[in-house]
């Protein structure tokens, strides 16, 4: 059966919950009432699942009896808890590629246990102290994959396979977010990566607005959308509002409502659509009540841009599909 506008698997990202309160304690270590009270809040905000960020837990560093208890609080609240997005945990990072590799083995596991469908690793690195002293950590640059090297790629394609072949072993699909400065960094080589790792089970999660909030010129974003979605089994949704001025070489952009940002999520679905998509969507947002916008950009996708019925004409995927049985809300 194919997903419907009432039926999509709709996640929360969990960027608003910090891994560490005020306090010093940190999320990784809490009482599990403290899990269900996030839960409980992402529940009333109008979500039927999470995605299990480890920005906020690390999935991938419990032990088993605590992913037991994670997977029955989460139960015991009402969501569900199908994605684990794995953060700035490289593969190919100089100095902490094994560490990272083998915790990304980890999370795979963890996830299994929990009875996830889809890991999301990515290329990032860990922000720059420069980076972490801006408001918007975006607006200046990061660490760069090196252009051009072919050890480095071949690095990647080889680790990042591991993982596919693990994720394959365990019936989990991966995907790999796209990010500004890695080998995910532009549609061409997001690709041209998957291709190379040729794993049925190894997708996109072609995160745009990843690549749409630099402040310097970028690549546009209809030609991203048709180079990338036709990959995607998984995708973190978010937007931005962005203005140019090429004279004076000058660009700004800020977070902004799905619906109203500079990309035409209408486009990208109706492309994706095309291609056989039926992955889940992980809503995001940066700044202020993030959890409120990210819920009316569910509100967005349920009301405008889904499709109402099963009657769709729906192409065949270049990657394997996951299927999520639906999940309601009952606050």
């Amino acid at each position: 059966m194919r997903y419907t506008a009432e039926t999509w698997p709709i996640t929360a990202a969990l960027l608003q919950f910090p891994g560490t309160d005020a306090n010093g304690r940190t999320a990784q270590t809490a009482d599990a009432s403290v899990w269900a009270g996030v839960f409980q809040e992402v529940k009333e905000a109008g979500f039927a699942n999470v995605d299990l960020f480890d920005s906020w837990v690390r999935p991938g560093d419990l032990t088993s009896e605590r992913l037991d208890e994670l997977k029955r609080t989460a139960t015991d609240v009402g969501v569900g808890a199908p994605s684990i997005s794995a953060i700035r945990r490289s593969v190919i990072d100089e100095a902490h590629w094994e560490d990272n590799l083998a915790y990304s083995h980890r999370t795979l596991d963890a996830a299994a246990q929990l009875g996830c469908e889809v890991v999301s690793f990515g290329l990032h690195q860990a922000l720059t102290a420069e980076q972490q002293n801006q408001l918007w950590f975006w607006t200046v640059e990061g660490h760069h994959d090196p252009v051009g090297d072919a050890e480095t790629w071949g690095k990647a394609v080889s680790r990042l396979r591991e993982l596919g072949r693990h994720a394959e072993e365990l019936g989990l699909l991966m995907s790999l977010e796209l990010y500004e400065d890695t080998y995910l960094g532009t549609g061409d080589s997001a690709v041209q990566l998957v291709q190379d790792i040729g794993l049925t089970n190894v997708g996109l999660n072609p995160d745009l607005g990843n690549l749409v909030r630099l402040h310097r010129p970028i690549e546009a974003v209809h030609e991203m959308i048709a180079k990338t979605v036709p990959y995607a089994n998984y995708w973190h949704v978010k937007n931005y509002s962005r203005d140019e001025n090429l004279a004076r070489g000058q660009f700004v952009a800020v977070p902004a409502p799905m619906e109203s940002g500079l990309i035409n999520y209408r486009e990208a679905f109706r492309t994706a659509l095309s291609f056989g998509f039926q992955g889940i969507i992980c809503t995001e947002h940066y700044g202020g009540d993030g959890l409120s916008v990210s819920a009316t950009n569910q509100d967005y996708l349920r009301s405008k841009i889904l499709p109402k019925t099963q009657n769709y004409a729906l192409g065949t995927s270049l990657v394997a599909q996951g299927r999520q049985q639906p999940r309601r809300v009952t606050v």
